[in-house]
């Protein structure tokens, strides 16, 4: 376990995954991030690589060849090396390998770099292409918040608050965890949705045309919360498995697979290009309050 800090917060950050453990504001003394309980969900902020969701079959076509790939990719499930550490920053890097090269044909290095800046932490995904071809990707975040965050509070006292007015559709998923053909109405010119836990037991809320690029987790009866920032991130989930204490807000730079996809990694929704020997950066933060 690795641990960075500064005057208000301290984060803790496994080497498996690159995936985050804790954070707690040293001023409230709260613990923001979902403990992990595997009888409901056994992670806590999975690192999504090199792909957004679920394939349909589990697998893709490239360059004639079928590969298998499991839900959300590999990163989540493989060890980093710790690259750089300072005090408020921490980086954390995963190489291809032949392990990799098995599921997915690229070679890459592929970093996540956790800093904090006063009462926020930004994430931000480094992935440079190391061979000599075009590399196909997608990636995002998973980041599950503790829900009720305040002792002596309900799941059911908190909302998500949108800093743009919405009217945004929701996409649902199939059985397989694919994104149906046809969206469903879902916010009507509203900037806040109230939580109720039996809003996840259809699975994930997933969005593709909200107007914010922030989402925060506010309630009435507590002056603690958070706020997400995404700015640039087209995709965003929002989930809880059934009954527990969480709720995920999952900025994606990618999707899952839609029912009727084509199976061909570069005609795949959401999916990035990036060009040999070049690199790619993106991030989102979360501020603590």
């Amino acid at each position: 376990m690795f641990t960075i800090s500064n005057s208000q917060l301290e984060v803790q950050v496994a080497a498996k995954g690159a995936e985050l453990q804790s954070i707690v504001h040293k001023q409230n003394g709260l613990e923001y991030l979902w403990s992990g309980d595997a009888a409901y969900w056994g992670k806590k902020s999975p690192v999504l690589f090199p792909v957004v969701g679920g394939l349909k079959n589990n697998q893709y076509q490239y360059n004639g060849k079928t590969y298998e790939l499991g839900r959300h990719g590999f990163a989540r499930d493989l060890a980093f090396e710790v690259t750089h550490q300072a005090a408020d920053t921490i980086v954390f890097t995963l190489y291809s390998s032949a392990e990799t090269l098995g599921r997915y044909p690229f070679h890459f290095q592929f970093s996540v770099q956790y800093t904090l800046y006063h009462n926020q932490l930004a994430v931000e995904y480094i992935v440079e292409n190391l061979g000599h071809e075009l590399q196909w990707f997608s990636v995002g975040g998973h980041p599950a918040f503790k829900l009720p965050l305040v002792e002596g509070t309900a799941f059911s006292d908190y909302y998500l608050s949108f800093n743009h007015t919405e009217n945004s559709s929701r996409w649902p998923l199939s059985a397989e965890g694919l994104i149906e053909k046809a969206s469903l109405p879902f916010l009507n010119n509203t900037r806040q949705l109230p939580l109720q836990k039996s809003l996840f037991y259809e699975d994930a809320i997933v969005f593709k045309d909200l107007q914010s690029d922030a989402i925060s987790i506010q309630s009435n009866v507590t002056k603690h919360g958070l706020t997400v920032h995404f700015p640039g991130f087209p995709y965003m989930g929002v989930w809880c498995t059934k009954d527990a204490d969480f709720v995920c807000i999952e900025p994606w730079l990618g999707i899952a697979d839609s029912v009727d996809a084509s199976g061909k990694l570069e005609e795949k929704e959401g999916i990035h290009s990036l060009d040999a020997h070049q690199s790619f950066r993106k991030g989102w933060s979360v501020e603590f309050f």
